[in-house]
């Protein structure tokens, strides 16, 4: 994982039947999904919401997990 900025924000969103994460560095950004962020992305366990490896990592770093 790259060097990681400070403040992002985190957002679980159902596409598809699937609960995908999304991300945004601050408030004036669009959610974008997290395959978006290459810088961020890790690989998921078979059988995990996407994104749930990336979420963990970056909520250790200091983001913030928000609701819709």
């Amino acid at each position: 994982m790259a060097e990681i900025s400070n403040g992002g924000q985190m957002l679980w969103k159902l596409e598809n039947n699937e609960r995908v994460l999304h991300l945004r560095h601050n408030n004036i950004e669009q959610w974008r999904p997290y395959e978006e962020f290459p810088q961020y992305a890790l690989p998921d366990p078979l059988g995990f919401s996407k994104g749930i490896t990336t979420f963990l990592a970056l909520l250790k770093k200091g983001w913030t997990a928000t609701k819709a």
